[in-house]
This record gives structure tokens, sequence and C-alpha cells, in this order.
């Protein structure tokens, strides 16, 4: 069913002659962060397309005809693979051309949010567009971050962080903290009114005084679980989008990354 989606949008471009083709240089990104990398190694020397729109949850994108278009056309395309965006990979699966799957191995598909291994990233993104002096200015950029992640969460009352799904288990990993999640890896699949009960159980019990909600995500079981455990609500952004207020205030990668750091300093009484 899911390549089926892809193959009738395939169909759809057929039946409509298709769209004009760009004569640019084109990269295709799956979704904002890997956009946002494409876009600082490639500079001006390459298109860049995010077939995820800002504000929008990019797990469940569903691909329009001229996505499809845009990724069958690709010079290169750069995804997030093991089923976190399945139309992407479907519509990759059809491709002549090159593609690069950033998923490094493990269960958890947000590789941006460790610095260190989206620095291996933008290593790998260069050298796929010929330009890896570029890829390793930008690793560079993103270990300066690693290194400021590093000495602000160094010296913290509390190690847990509560999150509303479990995207931030590679940050948590690098910087010796302990994700308590939510919800599985999509901010969709909420928990039952049994598991409901489980998790307020473990919130109390962990010392966490702050329950993550997402920007991009519904809000109503973080806010439900603080409420019966007694703790506040905060916003730690896994960086899958930009919000349209994002967008409009200039905000990137680098930003959100610094104000989750913030966000973060605060919740664990870092020093």
């Amino acid at each position: 069913m899911r390549m089926l989606g892809v193959l009738l949008a395939v169909v759809a471009l057929a039946g409509c002659g298709g769209g004009a083709a760009s004569d640019e240089p084109t990269v295709v990104a799956g979704l904002y962060p890997l956009a946002w990398a494409v876009g600082q190694i490639a500079g001006d020397r390459h298109r860049v397309v995010d077939v995820t729109p800002p504000g929008a949850e990019p797990h469940d994108v569903e691909l329009s005809p001229r996505d499809v278009e845009e990724i069958l056309g690709a010079d290169l395309v750069v995804y997030v693979g093991g089923g976190f965006q399945p139309a992407i990979e479907d519509a990759v699966e059809l491709r002549d051309g090159d593609s690069l799957d950033i998923l490094a191995g493990g269960p958890d598909p947000h590789v941006w949010l460790d610095p260190v291994r989206f620095a291996a990233v933008a290593r790998r993104v260069g050298e796929a567009l010929g330009r890896s002096a570029a890829g390793e200015r930008l690793a560079s950029r993103l270990l300066e971050l690693h290194r400021e992640y590093e000495a602000g969460l160094a010296h913290c009352t509390r190690r847990t962080i509560v999150t509303t799904h479990a995207a931030f288990g590679r940050l948590a990993a690098r910087y010796g903290l302990e994700q308590l999640a939510l919800a599985g890896t999509s901010p969709e699949a909420e928990p039952t009114a049994r598991d409901l009960e489980g998790l307020i159980e473990q919130v109390r019990a962990s010392g966490a005084t702050t329950v993550f909600s997402e920007p991009l995500a519904s809000d109503r079981v973080p806010r439900t679980v603080a409420r019966e455990a007694g703790l506040r609500v905060g916003v730690l952004d896994p960086v899958e989008g930009l919000t349209d207020n994002g967008v409009e205030a200039g905000a990137d990668y680098l930003t959100v990354m610094r104000d989750d750091l913030e966000a973060l300093r605060e919740a664990l009484g870092c020093r």
C-alpha cells in the first residue's frame, strides 16, 4: 500500500505530462535538518528541496506528485531510512540516481540530535556532493556545538529527561543523560490509559522536575503527565522541522539546538 501511493503519483505525473524540470543541480532532503546541512555544504551550487514543509510532522509525510517528481529527477536524495519516512524510501527505490541514507545503524533515527554523529553525516554529504572541504567546515561547526553541550551538561543536579517521544536517545547517550519517553519513535504513538498510569509513576520516581513537549506534536500527553505528577511543562525540540514562527524569526538548526541546551540546563539544574 505504501508503494502504491508513490506509483499513483508517478501515474498522475505521466497523465499531466509531468512538471517543468529544473536545469539546476538539485538535492532533495527528506526533512529539515538534512536540508539545512545540504544547504550549508552546497551553497549556491545546488537547488535544495525539502519535501517536508515547515510546520509538518515528518514521520508520516505524504508525497505529492511534484515531490515524487523531485525525488526521481534529483541529482542526489539525502534521507533517513529504517522506516522513518516510508513514502520517501519507496520513492527512492524507483530512482536511478544517487541516494544517501544517513541512518548509520541503531534503532533511533534521530541522528542529527547527536552533533558528533551529525558531523559524520556532514562529511558524507560533502563527499557525495564533491565538496569535501565544505562538509569538513560544517563538521567543525557541529563539533563546536558538541563541545557546548558537553560543557553545559557536565555538572547537573539531575540526569533524567522526560520527553514526548523517544527522539533524544542519541543525545542522552552522548551526554550521560537518561531519556524517559512518553511514546515511541513517533510522537503520534500515544500511550494507552494503563500505560499512562505507569508512566506517571515512573516520572514521579525519576526525580525530574519537567516534562518536555514538542513544537510540532500534540502536548496533550505531556501536559497530562505533568499535571498528574505535579511537574512543570517545558519545550524540547527534536528539530525534525521548523515551525512557521521559527521560519519567520530566522531560526535554524543551530539556534534551535542551542535553545534546547538552555532548556535542558534549566530542567536538570545544571551549573
